[in-house]
């Protein structure tokens, strides 16, 4: 368990820089907007994955795994919605997208399993 918490948590770390990096390239008027809002959805990820983590009770490390969950939801429609308004480059958004990917599977199956033990 220690091995995938390793990898899941260096994805997710991973997604949050690669986020912020491409989102320098944002335009400035969305800085306030699209840009903050997408960044706060991925360090959401981050963040939530890492509390739960931290957590002991089943019910409430399960409760931010969702969070986590739906945060990482939330950052993919928006670089959806980014790479429609052209923000970032198709080869951005592919890499970004994919690691949301696998990030997004990693979390779900840990909810699988904690339904299955409750």
């Amino acid at each position: 368990m220690e091995n995938f918490h390793e990898e899941l948590r260096h994805k997710i770390n991973s997604y949050v820089h690669e986020v912020y990096a491409v989102s320098r390239g944002f335009p400035k008027e969305e800085m306030y907007g699209i840009t903050s809002q997408l960044r706060r959805a991925a360090l959401s990820v981050a963040l939530n994955y890492i509390e739960g983590y931290a957590r002991f009770r089943a019910g409430v490390h399960k409760n931010f795994i969702e969070i986590a969950y739906g945060s990482l939801q939330e950052s993919k429609y928006l670089l959806q919605f980014s790479f429609e308004e052209k923000y970032m480059s198709e080869e951005e958004y592919k890499k970004l997208f994919e690691l949301a990917e696998d990030i997004g599977k990693m979390l779900w199956g840990m909810l699988r399993n904690m339904n299955r033990e409750m």
